[in-house]
């Protein structure tokens, strides 16, 4: 980062309401890798059908960066489209993202909160999150 720079200032809000969700489509359909292609009906069905964090730069107001998770609320949680603009990662917005999500999660009692990545492990195990002890106990149905 250059030190000449200002640090910018981010904030993490579930509020649905601030979500870009143009620009959402437009990170994951375009520079995600398990998502790219993905049509932005599909994408607006994913994000109403999910607790969604935003990332907002304070000066500006400006989304740069998403999370959804796919819950019940009770016993399951899936932390999935993490996905933060080029401009502004080296910040921890990721791994801001994710403890806010284990955080607003963790008063519902939910015992199992599950993620798939193939790079960003670091982000994730330092909010919690390590490898499956028993992975030979799941299984996955690939239906598209």
């Amino acid at each position: 980062m250059n030190d000449d720079m200002p640090q910018r200032r981010y904030e993490i809000s579930s509020d649905p309401a601030r979500l870009d969700a143009a620009r959402i489509h437009h990170w994951l359909s375009t520079d995600a890798y398990w998502a790219l292609g993905r049509t932005r009906e599909h994408q607006d069905r994913a994000i109403a059908g999910s607790l969604n964090f935003g990332a907002y730069d304070v000066i500006s107001g400006e989304q740069v960066g998403c999370a959804r998770v796919v819950t019940d609320h009770a016993t399951f949680a899936w932390l999935c489209d993490v996905y933060v603009d080029r401009s502004a990662r080296g910040h921890g917005i990721a791994t801001r993202m994710a403890a806010a999500a284990r955080d607003h999660l963790a008063p519902t009692g939910i015992r199992r909160f599950l993620l798939a990545t193939d790079d960003a492990h670091g982000v994730y195990e330092k909010v919690g999150f390590e490898p499956l002890k028993d992975p030979h106990k799941w299984m996955s149905l690939q239906l598209g």
